[in-house]
């Protein structure tokens, strides 16, 4: 019996000696139902040391039954006298025989910084000479809530300059608090510095407190300064501060933020305008010598632009790019273009003196970059690509670049990474004032149309990249000019998920808010296995209900049908196999009356799989049993499907301890897998086949499906699951006898996990040099 079988069980008896479901335990444990599933059926890894711990608090465990408890997870435990404080100590290590990654996320900082040097000696002042301060944060607040006074230039400029004083790193997130979308949810926040930290996507909590308390679990004992840029309020902040000593977090806002400084300590750092030498020398080191020139008129200019950095390099740009034309002439102007606009604005307005050198700015763009300006005010996403704009202006991508650059080049757009450009919050709703005043609602919707085309058809070609067998729809047509990004691998697909996860969502809320109601089904549609193979399970869920809206609003059974399951799929990945059971009893009757043989297969599958989670096997068999009739009946087009309800159903009389008749079934499942080619399935039913050898005693035989799947996994360039099938291959090969090739698996398991920074690493390192208490295994040779 492996320690992971003898920890299932413990754990099992464990459970029904305190008469609880599996349910109530994961209510009580905060870990999912799947989560404890796996482990009493000994298909999880080794079980994590907060886990452990957390289950044991959960049953009640004491003295010597929590001794016997954290024995049979074969791990190096702390003693239980400090439960919590061993199991956050161990989970702040992942991996920790490679060191901690150390994040690298500072921004590049703005060129031509002048001034602010009270400011940051101040800031500098709060470090303590051995270290960071006790304040866990500093708040840089604009004074009267003024945008574009430079508080993000600020924080980085000062970042760069201390990097040094914290060795384990820098991370930054823009929160968004005043763009026109929603701002970044902390738990989005957090799930960006979990995996910077080290953990991978599959990692990462579902919920926001989990989250929360392992990045402070990672931060504990490290210097690391965190960049908190544009926050919206205290809420959103207050999850995304260190926990203890050593770190730092510097938060930009345009609110004064009292909450942290009232109730966390933080301090307080107000910025206002630059004075008006420091306005003077930044115009003169952006003009250059017609400023040095005319110094009265670069005064002038200043003022104009009310000592705001963002309007100072606005105008200098203009004037740059217009040398023949004298200051004061472009003074004059500005002049005029205020005067213009306090005709309609309130006297006193402290913005008046901004939007006067946007608009200034804007009238002097060439009529292309103008209307490029315009419509990017309609991009929904924080940020967009060089074809997300010529699909959206309807332009070619070389010439969306060129008028890209020239807006970046003007300080109205920013390049904020290689090729994805976006603006301050002041410009987008600058220019979205443009965009509903300028040309005809039907032109402006259809750019909004070519936009979400874009992300329909981009997103399908990442799904297909992600996912080559998945069953496909039919997507809705691409109006002329949509140019989707050019994707040609898996990792490519991945990337530009990851990079487009805000803007995707920000998509299907336009498309759902403003009609579009079948890129609102389509795209999410499109979007599941990226949310499965990242977590994003929440995602998942708001989505796929976004979808069911959209749905149900045209009519569509079909996609109802796919927005059930979708619903139910992201409800078992976090524990609502109830919920997820009643959303897939209403796809079903959809596709029953539909008369869709593979729909009812698939969706029968689907509902045995929600039926495992509340240990129903016997119900969950059944189910299977019947999605692998339909698929028989449907058909060739049911061939994959046919090889996964074969799979389920060899597992499923697993489950029940019928292992003879379940190596029938999960050998047709491997042979007609090989048949189709589908790699992708293949090393899922292998995994199925070798538990079933393992259980029969044939430990060689399941090594060998072990090593087929690893094979597979390899060249698929799933690392991951290829380490995790190689620590179950070294198992099968330590029951089976033959300790080196044990050794080995176990050994390539380790350095797959340790260059993730994988906190299974750990377990694994202990099977190979196990202490003398865990008895039957010997690893050395």
């Amino acid at each position: 019996m492996t320690d992971q079988t003898a920890f299932g069980k413990r754990l099992c008896a464990c459970r029904r000696s305190a008469s609880l479901s599996q349910q109530e335990l994961a209510e009580r444990s905060g870990l999912s139902v799947k989560a404890i599933s796996n482990l009493e059926r000994g298909r999880a890894r080794w079980p994590h040391p907060g886990s452990v711990y957390r289950l044991a608090d959960a049953l009640g465990l004491h003295d010597q039954a929590l001794a016997q408890f954290i024995a049979a997870a074969g791990r190096r435990l702390a003693p239980a006298a400090d439960a919590p404080a061993a199991a956050a100590a161990e989970d702040r290590l992942p991996g920790a025989a490679a060191g901690p990654v150390v994040p690298r996320q500072l921004p590049i900082p703005v060129p031509q910084f002048v001034g602010r040097q009270a400011e940051l000696t101040a800031l500098t002042g709060m470090l303590d000479p051995a270290g960071p301060s006790a304040h866990p944060a500093v708040v840089i607040s604009a004074i009267g809530g003024t945008a574009g006074v430079g508080k993000t230039a600020l924080a980085v400029r000062w970042a760069h300059q201390v990097a040094g004083a914290f060795p384990d790193g820098q991370l930054y997130v823009n929160l968004r608090g005043y763009d026109p979308g929603p701002p970044v949810p902390a738990e989005d926040a957090l799930a960006g510095f979990l995996r910077a930290l080290g953990g991978p996507g599959q990692d990462v909590p579902a919920g926001l407190d989990e989250r929360a308390a392992l990045y402070r679990s990672l931060l504990a004992g490290r210097r690391v300064l965190v960049i908190l840029d544009n926050a919206r309020d205290v809420e959103q902040v207050r999850p995304l501060l260190p926990g203890g000593p050593g770190c730092l977090a510097v938060v930009t806002s345009r609110d004064a933020l009292v909450g942290l400084i009232v109730r966390d300590g933080a301090e307080r750092l107000d910025l206002d305008l630059l004075p008006q030498a420091d306005a003077v020398t930044l115009l003169r080191s952006l003009i250059g010598s017609r400023a040095d020139a005319d110094p009265k008129t670069a005064a002038a200019l200043a003022a104009r632009c009310a000592r705001l950095p963002l309007a100072l390099r606005i105008a200098a740009e203009l004037a740059v790019a217009r040398p023949a034309v004298p200051l004061a002439e472009l003074v004059r102007e500005l002049a005029g273009q205020q005067q213009r606009l306090d005709l309609f604005e309130a006297a006193g307005d402290g913005r008046t003196a901004i939007r006067a050198v946007f608009s200034w700015s804007y009238q002097n763009l060439s009529p292309p970059t103008a209307r490029m300006f315009r419509l990017v005010g309609l991009h929904p996403g924080p940020d967009l690509t060089a074809c997300a704009a010529a699909s959206l202006t309807r332009t070619d991508p070389a010439q969306a670049r060129r008028l890209l650059a020239e807006l970046a080049r003007a300080h109205l757009l920013t390049e904020q990474v290689p090729g994805r450009f976006g603006c301050h919050d002041l410009l987008r709703a600058y220019a979205i004032e443009h965009a509903t005043t300028t040309g005809s609602r039907v032109g402006r919707r259809a750019a909004q149309g070519r936009l979400l085309d874009y992300y329909l058809h981009t997103a399908a070609i990442a799904d297909r990249l992600l996912y080559p067998l998945r069953r496909r729809i039919d997507l809705v047509r691409p109006r002329s000019g949509v140019i989707p990004e050019d994707l040609s691998s898996h990792d490519q697909a991945l990337a530009w998920l990851d990079a487009e996860r805000s803007g995707l969502l920000a998509a299907i809320r336009l498309a759902a808010d403003h009609g579009f109601d079948v890129h609102a089904w389509q795209l999410p549609f499109c979007l599941e296995t990226f949310f499965h193979r990242r977590s994003h399970w929440e995602d998942w869920a708001a989505t796929q209900q976004a979808a069911l809206a959209a749905a149900c609003r045209l009519g569509d059974s079909y996609a109802q049908t796919l927005a059930h399951s979708g619903i139910a799929n992201a409800q078992l990945q976090t524990g609502r196999p109830a919920e997820a059971l009643r959303h897939l009893a209403t796809a079903l009757r959809l596709r029953e009356q539909a008369g869709d043989l593979y729909g009812q297969a698939r969706v029968h599958l689907y509902t045995g799989w929600a039926l495992e989670y509340q240990e129903r096997y016997d119900d969950a068999l059944a189910h299977s049993r019947r999605g692998l009739r339909l698929a028989q009946t449907a058909g060739m087009p049911a061939q994959p499907l046919l090889a996964e309800a074969l799979n389920q159903v060899g597992w499923d009389l697993a489950q029940v301890g019928r292992y003879r008749r379940a190596l029938t079934y999960c050998r047709r499942a491997v042979t007609l897998s090989h048949r189709l080619g589908n790699k992708h399935t293949q090393p899922a039913v292998l995994d199925s086949l070798a538990y079933v050898y393992q259980h029969l005693g044939q430990h060689a035989e399941a090594a060998d499906c072990y090593r087929r799947a690893v094979e597979l996994l390899d060249e698929l360039g799933h690392r991951y699951q290829k380490a995790d099938t190689l620590a179950h291959a070294g198992d099968a090969h330590h029951a089976d006898g033959d300790l080196p090739a044990a050794r080995q698996a176990w050994t390539q398991a380790l350095a797959i996990l340790d260059d993730l920074h994988h906190p299974d690493a750990g377990p694994l390192r202990a099977k190979l040099h196990p202490p003398a208490s865990v008895p039957g295994y010997r690893a050395d040779t």
